[in-house]
């Protein structure tokens, strides 16, 4: 009659306690980044239950990495803009453009620099490093300055973001 004073769990009390412990697992060995869907797949038998006893035992993804946050305010120009947006040049080592950009892995953030050939639409030049310090641009130059021997002068153009605009960029070019 009173079925539970002999057994105070139910039979799915019983069978999510044994999920949760396989959510745990599965969630603690991704590094605390998979949300139901993909420990769903690690699980699979347990369907869309799955979601919720994540949800009751709060426990949640971690979203994504967060992007770098630039300064934002007045740009100051450095160096006039010599190239005008002509951006089509008919020879090789005349105008390279230079930019960075930032990837996301699993570890954080890597930056990279790369420098390109105007002429060849080539990258001629890169350069990738945890930080974005200046010396990642540097080393995307000397590798383009390397690997091409310009005879002639080079025009750099650039964004003229920090890294740009330091007193060791505007030094070596």
């Amino acid at each position: 009659m009173y079925a539970w004073i002999h057994k105070p769990l139910s039979d799915r009390a019983i069978e999510d306690e044994r999920l949760l412990g396989l959510i745990r697992e599965s969630y603690l060995a991704s590094g605390r980044i998979y949300g139901s869907p993909r420990i769903f797949l690690d699980v699979r038998e347990a369907g869309e239950r799955i979601a919720r006893i994540m949800r009751e035992h709060a426990i949640r993804a971690i979203r994504g990495y967060k992007t770098p946050r630039l300064v934002a305010g007045v740009p100051s120009t450095v160096v006039p803009n010599r190239l005008q947006r002509q951006f089509f040049i008919g020879e090789p080592d005349h105008a390279w453009v230079t930019d960075i950009t930032y990837i996301r892995t699993w570890e954080g953030w890597l930056y990279l620099a790369a420098v390109m050939d105007l002429h060849s639409r080539k990258i001629i030049g890169w350069s990738m490093q945890p930080t974005l310090a200046r010396e990642l641009v540097l080393d995307a130059l000397l590798m383009a300055v390397w690997r091409r021997k310009p005879t002639n002068r080079v025009l750099v153009h650039s964004d003229q973001g920090s890294q740009y605009g330091s007193d060791d960029w505007v030094r070596f070019c």
